[in-house]
């Protein structure tokens, strides 16, 4: 799945996002190397509704 293939609404990809890692991924780079997903790409689109990748919790938040 390439990040175009993700959800284009803001909120219902930060919602599949985070479900993801909650659910199956220990780690982002995790999640991305196994959906082919380029992590600067993810991180600038939830970076632009004012999220950030926090590694303690594994979310977005």
């Amino acid at each position: 799945m390439e990040i175009n293939n993700l959800p284009k609404d803001p909120a219902i990809l930060l919602s599949y996002v985070n479900t993801q890692l909650r659910d199956n991924y220990s780690y982002l780079s995790d999640f991305c190397s196994s959906n082919n997903i380029d992590i600067n790409d993810l991180v600038g689109k939830m970076h632009a509704i004012n999220y950030s990748y926090d590694e303690k919790t594994n979310q977005f938040k």
